[in-house]
This record gives C-alpha cells, sequence and structure tokens, in this order.
C-alpha cells in the first residue's frame, strides 16, 4: 500500500499591531508578515490601531476588538500575532474574546529561531531565551498551555511541563547555562588560537534576508543556507578565503538581525555575535534594494555599537544592487561598496576594499635574506604568506605578507 503524505495545513494568521508613534509601526507590521511566513504560517490580514497607549487588558480598543473578532470569524483565522509584547491578561482575554490562539512578536521569532537552530550552541541559546520568557507568563495562560506542538509559537521547551513545575524550569535554566558556558569556553580556544596563529577574521553582520549567506557562499563556497526567508541562517558559519594580496582570512557568517529584537534573544546570542565584536573587520550587509535600506543599516550599527565595535574597521556592504538603476548606485571607496552577491558584481571591489582594511599587524614586505637563512622562506610559507621567492647575487629575494611579530624578527632584511 502506497503512503500518502500528508502536510499540515498552514495557520492562517491575523497581525495586529497599535501605533503609539514610539516606531514606525507600518513598517514593523509588513516586517512582521515576513516573520510570520518564515514561520511557516499563512498571514492573511492585518489591523492597526493608533492610540496614545496599549490599553493594558485587552492590547486594543474595545471597538478594535469586536473588529478583530469579526475578522476571524469572516477570515477563518486560527492565530493573532500582536506586534508587541502582550502580558498574560492580554493573551487570555484576546483568546477569550477572539476565540483563536494568540501569540506576541517575540513569541513568534523564538518560534522561527527554534525551528533555524541546528547547532548545539544554536538549540541551547534557544531554549533558555525561550524558558526566560516563557516563565514569568506561565500565570493566567490558560488552556494554550496544554497544547503541546500546536502550532506557530509552541516549537520549544513542552509547555505542559513548564506550567506543572517551575522548579524544574530553573533547574533546566541552570543546566543549559552550564551547558552553554561550556561551549562558550571552547569557541574562546578557537578564538585564542586564532590570535595565536595570526588568524585574520571576518564577520558578515547585518539585518535578515540581506544576502549575507549568499556572499558568504559566493566567496568561499561554504554551503550555508540561503532562501529568501527572514532568519534563514542562524548559526554562525566560518569558512577561509584568499584574498587578492596573497592574505587568507576567515570569514564568519553570524545570525540576522530585525528592529526591535527582543533584549533576550541579544542576551542569548551574545557569544554568537561576540563572533562580530572580536573580528579584526565587519562587513556591514544590506538589501540595497529595499525601501527600508537606511533603517536596517542603523539597528546594525546600533547593535554593532553596544558590543563595543567602535574601533573596528566597517564596510558598509550594498547587497542586491543588480535590483537598482546606474543612477542609484552610489561610488565605491574602501568604507562603502555596491554589490550583487547573487551574480558576483562588484565583489572584486569589496575584496580589494577588504585588503585596504586589514590591521596594521600584516605588512607586505620585500626581504633580502643571507643565503644561510634558507630556513625562513619554509617559515615564511608555513605561517605567512609568500609571493614570490628569487635567488639573487645578494642573496635569497623574497616578497611576502608577515605579520607583525615576524616583521619585527626580519626587520634588518627588509629592503
Amino acid at each position: 500500500m502506497d503512503l500518502i503524505e500528508t502536510k499540515q495545513k498552514a495557520d492562517r494568521a491575523l497581525l495586529i499591531s497599535v501605533d503609539t508613534g514610539k516606531f514606525d509601526a507600518e513598517a514593523s507590521l509588513n516586517e512582521l508578515w515576513e516573520l510570520c511566513e518564515s514561520a511557516g504560517a499563512e498571514p492573511v490580514l492585518t489591523v492597526l490601531q493608533k492610540l496614545d497607549k496599549v490599553e493594558s487588558a485587552t492590547f486594543v480598543g474595545s471597538g478594535k476588538l469586536i473588529e478583530i473578532k469579526e475578522n476571524c470569524e469572516s477570515y477563518d483565522i486560527d492565530l493573532i500575532i500582536a506586534d508587541s509584547e502582550l502580558s498574560p491578561t492580554q493573551i487570555k482575554t484576546l483568546e477569550r474574546e477572539c476565540g483563536v490562539r494568540v501569540i506576541d512578536r517575540t513569541t513568534l521569532i523564538l518560534d522561527i529561531f527554534a525551528l533555524r537552530a541546528k547547532s548545539k550552541e544554536g538549540k541551547l541559546q534557544v531554549e533558555l531565551a525561550q524558558l526566560k520568557y516563557l516563565l514569568p507568563r506561565l500565570t493566567g495562560k490558560g488552556v494554550e498551555l496544554s497544547r503541546l506542538g500546536g502550532g506557530i509559537g509552541t516549537r520549544g521547551p513542552g509547555e505542559t511541563k513548564l506550567e506543572t513545575d517551575r522548579r524544574h524550569i530553573h533547574r533546566r535554566m541552570e543546566t543549559l547555562k552550564d551547558q552553554l558556558k561550556d561551549v562558550e569556553n571552547h569557541r574562546q580556544r578557537l578564538r585564542e588560537r586564532r590570535d595565536k596563529d595570526g588568524v585574520i577574521t571576518v564577520a558578515i553582520v547585518g539585518y535578515t534576508n540581506a544576502g549575507k549567506s549568499t556572499l558568504m557562499n559566493y566567496l568561499t563556497d561554504a554551503g550555508v543556507l540561503a532562501q529568501d526567508k527572514l532568519f534563514a541562517t542562524l548559526d554562525p558559519t566560518s569558512r577561509a578565503l584568499k584574498l587578492p594580496s596573497g592574505v587568507t582570512v576567515m570569514m564568519i557568517d553570524t545570525v540576522g538581525l530585525v528592529r526591535r529584537l527582543p533584549h533576550g534573544l541579544v542576551e542569548a546570542f551574545k557569544s554568537t555575535l561576540e563572533e562580530a565584536a572580536l573580528s579584526d573587520i565587519i562587513l556591514n550587509v544590506c538589501d540595497a534594494s529595499s525601501n527600508e535600506a537606511s533603517v536596517h543599516m542603523k539597528v546594525t550599527a546600533d547593535l554593532l555599537t553596544e558590543l563595543g565595535c567602535g574601533d573596528t574597521p566597517i564596510i558598509n556592504v550594498f547587497n542586491k544592487c543588480d535590483k537598482l538603476s546606474p543612477l542609484e548606485i552610489g561610488a565605491d571607496n574602501d568604507k562603502n561598496v555596491h554589490i550583487s552577491a547573487k551574480i558576483g558584481k562588484g565583489v572584486d571591489k569589496l575584496l580589494e576594499a577588504i585588503d585596504n582594511n586589514l590591521p596594521v599587524r600584516i605588512k607586505k614586505v620585500k626581504l633580502i635574506l643571507p643565503f644561510s637563512m634558507g630556513s625562513v622562506s619554509n617559515e615564511i610559507r608555513e605561517k605567512a604568506t609568500l609571493i614570490s621567492e628569487n635567488f639573487t647575487a645578494e642573496g635569497i629575494e623574497i616578497e611576502a605578507i608577515i605579520d607583525e611579530g615576524m616583521y619585527r624578527k626580519l626587520r634588518e632584511y627588509v629592503v
């Protein structure tokens, strides 16, 4: 008998938001639509209300609540997603009045993270963030707690267990923190090894769906998942890349960002984001074809400032320029480069910009060594980048890219 594969019906979602003037509510709601699609739900319509402040019990005003309830019935809605964090009371009231499940923006993002996390560290970070968020929201959450794996917003730790035993949550959180500490210590040892070996790191950061993974794949054949979805990449990937100068750098792809990224998630992924903070060069990638490009760049720049990256060279990479007209594309320099990672356009200028922003500890030199120092060229091959080597009447003529330590040792032989 043939097995028939049944595909679970996507939740039909109604997106709601209250515009209090604190942020661009329309743009944020558009982003919530994309987040909803990335989670595997089907966004059907949006409801936006302008208020001086959100209603403490119902989130929206009483009249708008009636409209939302009617929309749920008319459009066969399974799920309401609010574009702000909801209190347990607000969730309970909305569920009671509308008769469907209710989650908020943070729960949705956590759900996507749970869906995307593949590495041990990623899974630990997501679960810890989910537990931290769920713990103060256990009281008054109602019947929705007992729905295990019941659609968008329920992935991750089993909520029945959460309701049964708060002490279990605290114990689990401590266990997760200990496990994360072990993973972070391992990551720190890798960083120390890279520093000791003089490895230069280049971190790719930026707004989610800006094309970071596509760029990583084009440069290094890393095989990173590159999809037109928010948070397609969650786990950091590292790959070596040889620059035109001959210097080999370590490229690191990091988790994408969104505006109003929940603080708990920034905290949870701090160790991953530190890969950017501790790198030698940062590529801030944005989708240049987006109307929100300047906002996306600011979101990333603000987080980099928060992580203490003020002194790190940052190259702004305006991606997807194949979608723009020539008049819309600005001039390239060492701090701003316009590319299309999809077709490779402008990537040569990006590599040149990376070369020009290499840390001062790397030097391109020309040496003439006595013939008695032939072993030094072997050392350069192993620990640096040998560009050329010729035997002349004066000695061994070498052109190479060496680090600061080797430069100090060989300074007297520099031509």
